[in-house]
């Protein structure tokens, strides 16, 4: 769920552990076969939860040998690595674009929060498997908070700058305001598209309303001026 950082923005670590991948294959067709097993891993991990899945059941989805998967990956932990670095860059952008000139603040937020529900309902299922794999693997939710940490320190600064322009409640402490409206919209999204599948409390609900109230939120806590 990415979007352009700012200039003096941090670079958002990886949540993949980058030490277990090798290099790329250094033909065409290599790098065909490894995306076609990326591809049939993330289905079948998606499937069946990363405790269940065996490797077996990777080569069946992508119809190939377990040769030719030991070609490209030492095991489940380095192909789920893998998949994790080929789609990360969509699965979480960096937070609120930085406010400037006459850049309406509340507009910016709404994009940005309907930027981040739209990449998480793609990659709803994948959203759930990282929530199991934190579960249960620690140096896995370590890499995951440390990549949080970065967009929630991305959009304090954001946060920040708004203070110093006037624009928002200068009495806020940035970090922890970001911290909480950050977990805010991540906390539902999970409970949105994860658990509930499209339902809040029972009920269906559009993405539009989501979108809403939590700008809305965002708004009201950072106390903005809006636009009539």
């Amino acid at each position: 769920m990415e979007r352009p950082a700012n200039a003096d923005s941090e670079a958002a670590p990886s949540m993949a552990r980058t030490s277990l991948l090798r290099e790329l294959p250094a033909t065409p067709r290599g790098l065909r076969t490894r995306t076609a097993l990326i591809d049939a891993g993330r289905k079948v991990f998606e499937r069946l939860g990363y405790l269940d899945t065996r490797l077996v059941d990777i080569t069946q989805e992508a119809n190939c040998s377990s040769g030719t998967f030991y070609t490209y990956f030492a095991g489940k932990e380095e192909i789920f690595a893998a998949i994790l670095e080929h789609a990360q860059e969509d699965m979480m952008h960096p937070g609120m674009e930085h406010v400037v000139g006459e850049d309406d603040p509340a507009s910016i937020i709404e994009a940005s929060n309907r930027a981040y529900f739209e990449a998480y309902k793609r990659n709803a299922k994948l959203m759930g498997l990282l929530e199991q794999v934190a579960n249960i693997d620690p140096e896995f939710s370590k890499l995951r908070q440390l990549r949080s940490d970065a967009f929630i320190r991305r959009n304090a600064r954001s946060i920040a700058s708004l203070q110093r322009r006037g624009l928002a409640d200068p009495d806020l402490d940035p970090m922890l305001a970001s911290r909480a409206l950050s977990g805010m919209v991540s906390r539902l999204a999970f409970a949105y598209f994860v658990i509930g599948d499209g339902h809040v409390d029972g009920e269906p609900k559009p993405v539009d309303d989501l979108v809403y109230t939590v700008t809305r939120l965002w708004v009201n806590a950072l106390r903005l001026p809006t636009k009539p």
